[in-house]
């Protein structure tokens, strides 16, 4: 018999989050002009209080070197998004627009997005809330790195961590390593949508 072809990239990624995450209980997509469709999906955890998003589409083609000449339609680093928060404290199923936007970084301004970079909306994440912005954090925890056929490079899954506008000046200003030790250090909850600002005093 013969052997049948690959599932494509983006049915491989969808599961492996269903496997890690279990079924999204909601979705959404978003189409920008000239870019491919991205979807949301939301996963609720109602054991622990916490609903995530991932994105799903963003992994669909890889993120070209914004200064390479030619880019691989096959090689390079290829990513998710995942953003996990404690439910029920504010209306954040209306930042999936602002993970699609995120997601749709490198197709729309060639953004390689990698562990320790940032995102900035430039608005808030959602109605009201105190983050303008995210810093990408590394991946293969929540959901593990995924291998893809040869010759197409393996999917990160990335997490999101909000940054208020204090902190994302601070990042910018003293590395990403810094705000996330400073983080570490006074104890953040960086899954509490409604989070003040850490102390940036020295």
């Amino acid at each position: 018999m013969p052997t049948p072809p690959p599932a494509p990239p983006l049915d491989l990624v969808a599961a492996r989050l269903r496997s890690a995450l279990g079924e999204p209980d909601a979705s959404a997509s978003v189409t920008f002009l000239g870019t491919e469709r991205i979807e949301v999906l939301r996963f609720a955890d109602a054991s622990a209080g916490l609903v995530r998003y991932a994105t799903l589409g963003m992994s669909a083609a890889p993120m070209a070197d914004p200064t390479s000449t030619l880019a691989d339609p096959e090689r390079g680093p290829r990513a998710e998004l995942l953003l996990t928060l404690r439910g029920g404290l504010a209306p954040t199923d209306q930042a999936l627009r602002a993970l699609a936007t995120f997601a749709a970084t490198p197709q729309v301004e060639g953004l390689v997005v990698a562990p320790g970079g940032s995102l900035d909306l430039g608005q808030p994440l959602w109605p009201d809330a105190p983050f303008h912005s995210v810093l990408v954090g590394e991946g293969g925890g929540l959901v593990p790195d995924l291998e893809l056929p040869e010759p197409l490079s393996p999917v990160r899954f990335l997490p999101l961590l909000p940054m208020t506008p204090n902190e994302a000046a601070w990042k910018r200003a003293r590395g990403a390593e810094a705000l996330q030790e400073r983080w570490l250090s006074q104890g953040t909850d960086l899954r509490d949508p409604t989070r003040m600002a850490v102390s940036l005093a020295e």
